[in-house]
C-alpha cells in the first residue's frame, strides 16, 4: 500500500537516494548536497510516495497556486515504476495547486513518451536559458 504525503520536510539523504534510484539523479546535482538542499527547501509544493519507510516517489514543484505550477521533478524508484505512482503524484500535485492552475514541465529524455500517455499535451513554444547561456 503506497502512502502519499504533501510537504517538503524531508531527509535530504532519502531524497538523493531516491533520485539516484529513479535515474533522475543522472540529470540533477545529487553530488552537490547544498544545492539539492536548496532545491528541496525552496520548492513550495512537494508530494512524496512511500512504501512503508521507503520513499519511492517525489513530485517537486514551484507554484503560485492560482495560475501555473511548474513540475520541476517527477521521480519514481525504478523498482516501483509502472504501478501508477507517477500519475498519482501528478494528480495530487494538481489537486494541491488549485482548481484553476495548469501544470508545466520539461520532460527528462527517458520520460518523453510517458507524459502524452497520461494526458499531457506538447507545447510548441517552450524555451530554456541555461545557467551558462548568454542572454543577448
Amino acid at each position: 500500500m503506497i502512502e502519499y504525503r504533501v510537504g517538503n520536510s524531508l531527509d535530504l539523504d532519502q531524497v538523493i537516494e531516491l533520485y539516484k534510484a529513479s535515474t533522475l539523479g543522472e540529470r540533477r546535482p545529487v553530488e552537490d548536497r547544498e544545492r539539492m538542499r536548496a532545491m528541496l527547501r525552496m520548492a513550495n509544493l512537494t508530494v512524496t510516495a512511500w512504501d512503508g519507510d521507503l520513499m519511492v516517489g517525489i513530485a517537486r514543484s514551484l507554484s503560485d497556486f492560482a495560475y501555473v505550477t511548474y513540475l520541476s521533478d517527477l521521480a519514481v524508484r525504478l523498482s516501483h515504476q509502472k504501478q501508477g505512482i507517477g500519475r498519482e503524484l501528478i494528480r495530487i500535485t494538481r489537486r494541491e495547486s488549485g482548481p484553476e492552475t495548469y501544470i508545466v514541465l520539461l520532460s527528462a529524455p527517458k520520460a518523453v513518451e510517458y507524459y502524452p500517455r497520461i494526458g499531457f499535451k506538447p507545447h510548441p513554444s517552450a524555451w530554456i536559458l541555461r545557467a551558462d547561456d548568454t542572454l543577448l
